[in-house]
This record gives structure tokens, sequence and C-alpha cells, in this order.
């Protein structure tokens, strides 16, 4: 999960390097770090902590080449010693890793027979050191000597402190995007093509077990066996503005206000009246085939899969099977050609979700991608992509990007059902435009905040939550739940309403307040029984209700009223409601909102 990044070029490499640096931070925040070469020797200066600390460590000099790593901790505590850059024994190399390096115990071991000393706990000191092991003068053909060795999934960016004129870069199933500029005079390596900032790059993806030798203005790619081939480019024009918070306090707060237009971006031109029909732009392909459709995703991006089944199989009748990513790769073999494989991640760099896919594709299954970033590795490797449309999100916690997959994924529903003959036009129509009236309802869920604010100044004190749901509520209150988890660092269970008398009702006490979602008309009258369950044992009860459901005032203590809508799409208000209700919790708890303890935006490792 961690950020690579690398640059050499007419620019300030320093400069460059803290700038990539600074978009990749989301990819972890546990220390910072940048190596470049200086008059033959290795430059380095790495921190813990956020990248504010390093930058205050930084003292202006003149790089000829410069590599930066943004880490996420794995093996190692947190701390200098095991922040990124690693330096060999001689501190003639210098490199950058992002991912999981799984026999290094076994390397680490062999290397300290021969007499070598560690520095640190992490597995990427045991790359450099086999890279000085097989250096003989030449950088590239020691990093390519040392990557059959290492057993994993990754990515490196290496120096030399006698080639002030080159990087090394490599990639095992690990994303790492390496730039020109069109005038060759600079070359970027970075985990993220997106933080290519301010220039017009032609971008190549390394795949696995490639390895490349980056130089001013050009790049050398050779396969496992080390021979030199051509690799496909493609023209990147990035925005040269930095993410702001637009005067938000937090970019999770402005990315929840958000919502009322990245949902509409994500339907807006993709349904017609005429027909009617659904149309995706680009999306050259016939879903009829398809017997089953499984969703694949993590965390967020999981509930949206979970949610999107329920439209597949209510709206055009298919069977379709949720599954969380990292559980569903050993689930693969029952998998045939006729399943449709929906691949949802934010980012596009969900390790799990990668996984998954690739085992998918090589039972023969068609992938499809929904996914926020372009450029990024399921976009590529998926067989065809839905774009979400909402526009860079900087929070850990997602927000706007899973309402914007609920919305797509509402459409494809609706894609599929049309063509399918599932539904009639009517019932189509219908269905469209109960979703238009969504961005205005969450609009007015946003504008009611200051009530939300209100009541989890109530609920602050409490360590223990549990949030109950039925129907397309259980989704909700499973993702409610995460979100105060996530930032909040409570203890919040999601769980089917249904199932509190199998064993969660244990739990219930003064202290134990329940969190229940009921904007589900169909399951109304057993989510009030419910309710009447858990008062009965004393637990303090906040739910989040339509207006058209005036009888839950007289059981629950506190109501957040909501627009009502048809039960389908009932999650949007829901699950923005329980957004504000986290990010107002956890700001009264003082917690670190955007970049949580522990967390990063983009899951690169397994």
């Amino acid at each position: 999960m961690c950020g690579i990044f690398g640059y050499i070029g007419a620019r300030d490499p320093l400069h460059i390097c803290v700038a990539g640096l600074e978009q990749l931070e989301y990819r972890g925040y546990d220390s910072a770090g940048i190596a470049g070469v200086r008059n033959g020797k290795i430059s380095s200066v790495k921190k813990a902590g956020k990248l504010i600390n390093l930058k205050r460590e930084l003292r202006k000099e003149v790089l000829e080449v410069a590599i930066g790593h943004t880490r996420w901790a794995t093996h190692g505590k947190v701390n200098d010693l095991n922040a990124h850059p690693h330096l060999d024994a001689t501190e003639s190399i210098a490199i950058v890793h992002n991912g999981i390096i799984e026999n290094y115990d076994s390397l680490r071991q062999s290397l300290l027979k021969e007499g070598l000393s560690f520095l640190s706990e992490t597995d990427t000191e045991v790359i450099v050191q086999l890279i000085a092991k097989h250096y003989q003068g030449n950088l590239l053909e020691a990093v390519q000597k040392t990557v059959p060795l290492l057993h994993g999934m990754y990515a490196i960016a290496v120096i030399h402190k006698n080639h002030p004129d080159q990087i090394i870069a490599a990639a095992v199933e690990c994303p790492l995007s390496i730039g020109t500029d069109e005038k060759k005079t600079e070359t970027i390596v970075s985990s993220d093509p997106n933080a290519f900032l301010g220039s017009v790059f032609n971008v190549l993806f390394l795949r696995s077990g490639e390895v490349a030798k980056v130089t001013r203005g050009s790049v050398e790619v050779y396969n496992q066996n080390c021979q030199p081939i051509l690799k496909k480019t493609e023209r990147l024009v990035n925005e040269s503005k930095p993410p702001s918070k637009e005067g938000f306090d937090h970019f999770m707060l402005k990315e929840i206000h958000e919502q009322p237009g990245t949902i509409q971006k994500a339907f807006l031109g993709r349904f017609h009246e005429e027909g009617p029909q659904v149309e995706f732009e680009s999306l050259h392909m016939d879903f009829t085939p398809f017997s089953q459709v499984w969703t694949i995703g993590c965390g967020t991006s999981s509930h949206a899969g979970s949610i999107g089944c329920a439209y597949l199989e209510g709206l055009a009748k298919i069977p379709a099977y949720s599954e969380i990513a990292s559980e569903a790769r050993y689930r693969i073999p029952l998998l045939t050609s006729s399943t449709l494989v929906v691949a949802i991640s934010q980012s596009g760099e969900t390790a799990d979700t990668i996984a998954a896919l690739r085992e998918a594709k090589k039972r023969g299954c068609k992938v499809l991608g929904i996914c926020n970033v372009k450029n990024s590795t399921i976009t590529r490797e998926a067989d065809a992509c839905i774009y979400l449309k909402a526009g860079p999100e900087m929070s850990v916690c997602s927000t706007k990007a899973l309402t914007s997959q609920i919305t797509v994924l509402a459409l494809f529903a609706l894609h599929l059902a049309i063509r399918r003959h599932a539904i009639t036009g009517a019932q189509a129509s219908a269905f469209f435009s109960a979703l238009k009236h969504i961005p205005d309802h969450v609009r007015q869920v946003i504008e009611r905040a200051p009530l939300i604010e209100k009541l989890a100044q109530k609920y602050a004190s409490f360590e223990d939550f549990f949030f109950m749901g039925r129907r397309y509520m259980y989704t909700t209150c499973q993702e409610a739940a995460l979100k105060l988890k996530e930032i909040s660092y409570v203890n919040a269970n999601g769980y089917p309403a249904g199932e509190l008398k199998h064993g969660p009702i244990a739990l219930i006490n003064p202290r134990f307040p329940v969190v229940a979602f009921c904007a589900n008309k169909q399951t109304q009258g057993k989510i009030l029984s419910n309710l009447m369950e858990v008062k009965a044992r004393g637990a303090p009860i906040l739910a989040f209700a339509p207006e058209d459901m005036p009888s839950v005032a007289s059981i629950a203590d506190d109501v957040f009223w909501l627009p009502p809508t048809i039960d389908e799409l009932a999650p949007f208000s829901s699950t923005v409601a329980g957004q504000l209700l986290a990010y107002y919790i956890a700001k009264k708890r003082g917690c670190e909102i955007d970049q949580p303890r522990n967390l990063a935006k983009s899951v690169t490792v397994e």
C-alpha cells in the first residue's frame, strides 16, 4: 500500500519528488523518505510520521536523480529506521519498495550467514542487499538477477551512486507506471500515474516480471528473460492543480457534500427514454448471455456489490452473488465462462480484488470493472469498465465513491433488465424517475447535518455500537458501522435485525446503543418489533427512518427523518446520514478523520 515515486530530468528532482509524494501520501503515512545521488554519493532523508515531518528535515540540495516513498507499515514497526528508502551495507544503492516479499526471512537468514548485517526489520532491506551482492558494475543486470529470487507481489525503484543517470524499476503483480514527457526531457516513475501533475506524459505500465531502465526522457523495458521489449504507451494529461478542501475542515466532509453532484454525474446521459435503454460510454459488450453474476470487492466496495446484487436479482432477474474479494479467489473454481464477474474498486488498485479478477479470467470469465480512477490496474485488465466519474476521493474513508458505485450498479441492473426483457419499459422509466430524485434527497440530508451533529454529541462517549437493518438496510447498516469503526476507533457491529435473537441480543445493555436503519418499507413491521426487543433490554436507540414511518418515534430515543423513496433506492439517503454520524462522532472524539490510524486509501497488499 506504499507509494513509490522517482524522477530524473531537467527540473529539480528533490522538488518534483516532494510534489509527487504529496499526491501519493494517501497510500501510506506511517513514514516518508527521499534518496538521491549527489556528488557521487547517496543522500537520503527519511522520517516516521506524515510527509510534513519529512519536509521539516529536508535541506535544499541539488540532486541528479531522486526516488521517494510514503509507507504503510507491513514488516517492522513505524520508526525512522524502518522508513524507506533503504540502503545497502556500503551505502551505494538506495531502494523504495511497495508490496511484500513472502520469502524475505529465508533470504535474510542466508545473507546473515554470509556476514551481512541489517539495520531495519523490513523485507525491503533484503532486496537492496541482494542487489548489492549481484552488482558488478551494471545496475540493471543486478536487479534482473535479484527479481527471480523474490517471492510475492511488489514494485521497486532503485538508484546507485555510480549511475546518477538512471533509475531501475521492476514490478511483480503490483502497479508501477513510467511516464516520459513529450519533449523527452524528463521521466517519472510512480505507483499512480495520476501523480504526474502539470505536464503531458506518454505513460507505460510495467507488467509482472518486467524490469525497466529509466533515463532522462527514455525507458528501456525487459521481460523475464532479460530480453528488450516494446511497450505501448498512453498519452496522459493530468491537471496541475492539487486537491483542495475548499474551505471544509476535512476532505471527508467535502466529499460528503459533493454527493448530490457525483450521484447525478454517475447517471447523467446514461439513461435514454427512447426504448427506454441504458447506455454506458465505450462499453461495447453484450451481457445477455451470462447466466449469473459475481460481484467482488473489499470493504466499502464489497458493500456496494451486495446492494448491486440485490438490484441484479430484483430488476434483471439474474442470480447474483456478492463475494469479499479476499475470499472469492478461493471459490473461483466454481466459476464458468457463463459467469460475469464485476470487480468493484474506487482506486482500481485493490490487491485482493485484482488477484480475484486474475483468477476469474484464468477460468474464462469475462470481467466488468466498476472504477473511479482511469489508467488503474483494474481498468486495464478488465474486459470492459464503467467509470464512476466521481472525481478524486482524498479521504481514506470512502463516501462519494460508494454512492456513485451504487448508482452505476443500479443503472447496470436496469441495463440488463431491459436487455433481458425482465421488466417493462414503463417499469424501467419509473425506476429511473425515482433515481433522478435521489440527488435532491441527499441534499436534504446534508442540509440537516446540524441535527446529526447534535445527535453525535450525545452518542460520542459510547465505546460500543450495534447497527441493524433488514433487506436493503442490512448492507446499509454494515457500511455505516464500518465508517464509524474507521474514523472513530470504536467497536461497531452491523447485523441483520432478524438475527438479533440468534446471539447478538446478549450484548445489548444500557451502554450499548442501537443504531437502526428503518427505510425499507417491505420490512418496516419486522424492524419495529426488533426495536421493541432492544428497547426492553434498556439500549438507547437512534433510528434513521423515512418521514412516512411516524410509529418509530414512540420507540426510539432519537430519530433522524429521511426523505421517503422506493426500497431499492433507500440506501442513498440512509448511507449519507450514516456517513455524517460517523464524521461528527469522530470529530467530537478528536480523531484523525481523513487519515485514520493504520489505514491507507489504496490497499495494494494482500
